[in-house]
């Protein structure tokens, strides 16, 4: 059988499950020492993540090139590392000061505030470390640029810090989730094209499907927030509009936000047409991040 003839269910668990044997196989045991740290780190990588930011640049990856790339799993975990960082650092007292993450206690609550800083940093740092050793430049530099403070992810989280209790207003919004979710997101694609050989026209293609399923996955995490409970999310529901951010449903309101994610699932599908079937599933994988409830 081959990864076609799986229906998307079994396909997302098989890619998580690649996901998660290269993430063991490459971070340190929770035995090695210091061991506090490792325990730490792995606490939140191995907390049930969907692990979309990894799938999707495989995925990039198998469509450029028509077939499974050589080392795609590799150059796909850092993604999770840097994702996974981000949410530590996130949910400190500092930033979002939030309890719970994925179902489980946060990392500091957990491991103190001190050690979560450090694990976030571990894993930050051991990202590029992976990165560094595939041996292709290009790839640290995309993965740096994405997650850094001119347009990339912490850009993101500086705007929003600083547009709480600000009146929310459409450029602003847009200035923060472009640089906050969808940075990583768009990264995620060009990884996976990059690394499969893509020509400047693939390339192009699969930035733009970047832009429109990053923008629709915070619009639809911004309307969940508002919508559903805590259980569902595994995380606190409902702190966007209790710390007074800047979402979709603030500034347009629910049901315009859902307009807005269906329009950007439909120039995702459509900036993917020069690619034809072998796209098939990063459509899916757009169809999932609008139709998801969690």
């Amino acid at each position: 059988m081959t990864l076609s003839d799986l229906t998307l269910k079994e396909y997302l668990a098989g890619q998580t499950s690649l996901v998660d044997a290269e993430l063991d196989r490459l971070v340190p045991s929770e035995s090695t020492p210091p061991e506090t740290i490792h325990k730490a780190m792995r606490y939140s990588l191995f907390a049930g993540g969907k692990r979309i930011r990894p799938i999707l640049c495989m995925e990039a990856a198998r469509t450029v090139a028509g077939r499974e790339v050589e080392g795609a799993v590799t150059v796909a975990c850092p993604l999770e590392m840097i994702h996974t960082y981000s949410l530590i650092h996130d949910d400190l007292p500092a930033l979002d000061n939030d309890d719970l993450r994925r179902g489980r206690p946060t990392s500091h609550k957990v491991f103190g505030e001190a050690m979560a800083i450090l694990a976030g940093d571990a894993l930050l740092t051991y990202a590029f470390e992976v990165l560094g050793r595939a041996g292709n430049a290009r790839l640290v530099a995309e993965l740096a640029g994405a997650s850094g403070t001119v347009g990339g992810m912490i850009a993101g989280q500086v705007h929003d810090m600083e547009g709480e209790k600000r009146q929310p207003t459409a450029e602003l919004l847009d200035r923060i989730h472009r640089a906050k979710t969808g940075a990583l997101l768009r990264c995620s694609l060009r990884m996976g094209a990059i690394h499969a050989g893509a020509t400047e026209a693939q390339l192009a293609a699969i930035s733009e499907y970047g832009e429109h399923i990053g923008l629709a996955f915070q619009i639809v995490d911004d309307i969940l927030d508002v919508t559903q409970t805590s259980e569902q999310l595994g995380k606190t529901a409902g702190k966007d509009a209790a710390q007074q951010k800047i979402t979709f449903p603030a500034v347009y309101g629910l049901e315009r936000s859902r307009i807005m994610a269906e329009e950007e699932r439909r120039l995702a599908h459509e900036s993917l047409a020069s690619f034809g079937s072998s796209a098939r599933r990063l459509r899916e994988l757009a169809d999932l991040i609008v139709d998801r409830e969690s």
